[in-house]
């Protein structure tokens, strides 16, 4: 029988803690532990200084699934090239009072066909933890680009 997801965290080995501390919330500021992060925070679509959790999220989940291809590549015994890419595009949406996510990556592979570009595109969203984390929880499209 396959263990929950509680039981495989709590006999997890720990690789990274990423620790910050955020005051103020969207209209804030955020910093973390070891100082390579001081951020001033924003609410999305305003002209304020800063950032947004959403752009945050974006970006981290952009760079897990990078290096997910990469693993995913590897088992395949390629490499991906430098200019491999991900845009990611996370929405904050509203419907009825209620806010939530959905998300978009735009996935760039150069000189890998596109037949087994889809095959790493689905293994790297199996084995990304962010993919992981978000899956049944919000809407994700992943689009192949093609031409860039």
């Amino acid at each position: 029988m396959e263990k929950s997801n509680v039981e495989k965290a709590a006999a997890a080995k720990v690789l990274y803690t990423g620790k910050t501390h955020t005051e103020g919330g969207r209209e804030g500021i955020s910093k973390s532990s070891d100082g390579n992060l001081d951020l001033i925070l924003s609410t999305p679509g305003t002209n304020g200084k800063g950032t947004n959790p959403e752009q945050l999220f974006a970006a981290g989940w952009s760079a897990c699934y990078i290096g997910a291809l990469g693993l995913a590549a590897k088992k395949h015994g390629i490499v991906l090239e430098k200019n491999t890419f991900v845009d990611a595009e996370v929405d904050l949406c509203n419907t009825d009072g209620a806010y939530f996510l959905q998300a978009r990556l735009n996935v760039f592979l150069p000189g890998v066909d596109s037949g087994l570009a889809n095959e790493l595109i689905e293994l790297a969203h199996q084995t990304c933890p962010y993919s992981k984390a978000t899956r049944g929880n919000i809407h994700v499209t992943i689009t192949l680009i093609e031409n860039y």
